[in-house]
C-alpha cells in the first residue's frame, strides 16, 4: 500500500472525528432533551408583535389563530400594516370589530436607508403595552391555542429570550422536504448550541424577548443596514448563557407558509445566510468547524474508497451513519418532523450540494425586501 493513499484516510477521520464532536457535544443534547416541569406557572402581559406587507390573504389564514390564544390574562396583539397596497387594512379593520386586543399600527411611509423589516417591528414594539414581546410573520399560525401561554412562561427570573420552533407546513414535492429539513437542520443548530450554553441565533417565525432587552441593546442599530438580521442578529448581540431559554413543547411550535417556488426559496435562503458573516467571532468559528466538515465529509469519503481499504472506509461511513441517525431520529421526534427521517441519509448528502449553492451568499448583497 502506497503512503500518499494515507492522506486521504487521515483526512477522513478527521472531518469525522469533527463531525462527531459535534453530535455528541451538541445536537445529542436536542435529541435528548426533557423539558423541565415547573413548579409554579406564571402568567405575564404579552405583547404579540406582527409584520405585514401585502399579505392580506395570510392574515385572513393566520391571525384569528393569534387572536383566539387560550390567555386569560392581559394581553395584545400588535399588527404593523408596512405599507400594504392589498386589501390588509381593511381586513384588520374588520377583525378589530370582533377582537378588542387587535392593535394596528398603520405605516404610510418608507423607513429611508433602513431595509427589511426592522423599521416596522421597531415601530410595533415602540407601540407595545407589555414588557414580554412575543414575536411571529404573519405567514405564521400557532400549532394550538395555547402557544402564547407556553411561551411567555419560559420567562422565569433571569430569563430575557426565549427561543421557539418555527415549522413548515408539510406540502407536495421536492421543494417542500427540502424546506422543511433546512428548517430542523437550523434548528438542530440553534437548539443544540443554547442547551450546550452557546446560543447564538433564534427565527422571527417564533420568537420572545423582554421589551427592556431590546432598548438596552438599542434596537437593531448595530446592523440597521442589513436587510436580514432582525432575528438572528439581534439574538447574537444580546444572548448569553444565562438569559436565554428553549421551548420545545409541539404545542407551542407555529407553522409557517412555505415558498412555493425554488426561486423564492433561493431568494430567502441568500437573505438570510448572508447575516451570518455578521456573527460574533466565537460562533463564525464555531459553525464553521461544523459546515466545513460537513461539506468535506463526502468527497474525501468517496476518495478515500478508491485509496484506502474500502472496508475501513465503509466502517468509518457506518459508524457515522449510525451516531447521526440515533441524534436525527429523536430530534426530528422531539419537533414532529419524523416523516423526515426515513430519507436523512439523502438529505446529509443534499447538504453539500446546498453549500456550493448557496455559498455566493457570503459575499452576494441581498436584496432590500423581507417578505
Amino acid at each position: 500500500m502506497k503512503m500518499m493513499s494515507w492522506l486521504p484516510i487521515c483526512l477522513l477521520a478527521l472531518v469525522t472525528i469533527i463531525q462527531l464532536y459535534y453530535y455528541l457535544r451538541y445536537f445529542i443534547l436536542l435529541a435528548f432533551y426533557k423539558q423541565k416541569e415547573q413548579e409554579q406557572r406564571r402568567e405575564n402581559a404579552v405583547s404579540v408583535i406582527v409584520c405585514a406587507r401585502d399579505e392580506a390573504d395570510e392574515i385572513e389564514r393566520n391571525l384569528p389563530g393569534i387572536l383566539l390564544q387560550d390567555y386569560k390574562t392581559t394581553h395584545e396583539v400588535v399588527v404593523v400594516n408596512d405599507n400594504s397596497r392589498d386589501d390588509t387594512k381593511y381586513l384588520l379593520e374588520g377583525l378589530y370589530k370582533d377582537f378588542k386586543q387587535l392593535h394596528i399600527v398603520e405605516l404610510k411611509q418608507e423607513a429611508m436607508h433602513i431595509p427589511g423589516k426592522k423599521f416596522p417591528l421597531s415601530v410595533g414594539i415602540k407601540s407595545a403595552k407589555y414588557e414580554i414581546l412575543l414575536l411571529t410573520d404573519a405567514d405564521c399560525i400557532p400549532a394550538s391555542e395555547h402557544w402564547m401561554r407556553i411561551m411567555q412562561d419560559a420567562f422565569v427570573p433571569g430569563i430575557e429570550i426565549v427561543l421557539g420552533y418555527g415549522k413548515y407546513k408539510k406540502r407536495k414535492g421536492l421543494l417542500n422536504w427540502l424546506i422543511r429539513f433546512d428548517a430542523f437542520h437550523t434548528a438542530l443548530q440553534y437548539f443544540s448550541f443554547t442547551l450546550g450554553r452557546k446560543p447564538y441565533m433564534g427565527v422571527g417565525r417564533n420568537l420572545a424577548y423582554r421589551k427592556e432587552l431590546f432598548f438596552k441593546q438599542k434596537g437593531f442599530a448595530s446592523h440597521h443596514h442589513l436587510p436580514g438580521g432582525d432575528d438572528d442578529l439581534f439574538i447574537n448581540g444580546c444572548a448569553n448563557v444565562f438569559n436565554t431559554a428553549v421551548v420545545l413543547d409541539p404545542a407551542a411550535f407555529t407553522l409557517s407558509t412555505p415558498p412555493k417556488r425554488w426561486k423564492d426559496w433561493m431568494r430567502q435562503k441568500d437573505r438570510h445566510n448572508a447575516t451570518g458573516k455578521y456573527y460574533k467571532v466565537k460562533d463564525r468559528i464555531m459553525l464553521g468547524a461544523y459546515l466545513a466538515s460537513h461539506f468535506f465529509f463526502y468527497p474525501v469519503l468517496i476518495f478515500s474508497f478508491f485509496t484506502f481499504d474500502w472496508r475501513v472506509v465503509l466502517g468509518i461511513f457506518l459508524f457515522r451513519m449510525f451516531i447521526q441517525g440515533l441524534v436525527f431520529f429523536r430530534s426530528m421526534k422531539k419537533l414532529e418532523e419524523k416523516d423526515l427521517f426515513a430519507f436523512f441519509w439523502l438529505w446529509d448528502i443534499w447538504m453539500f450540494f446546498y453549500y456550493l449553492i448557496f455559498a455566493s451568499s457570503l459575499w452576494k448583497k441581498p436584496k432590500n425586501q423581507w417578505n
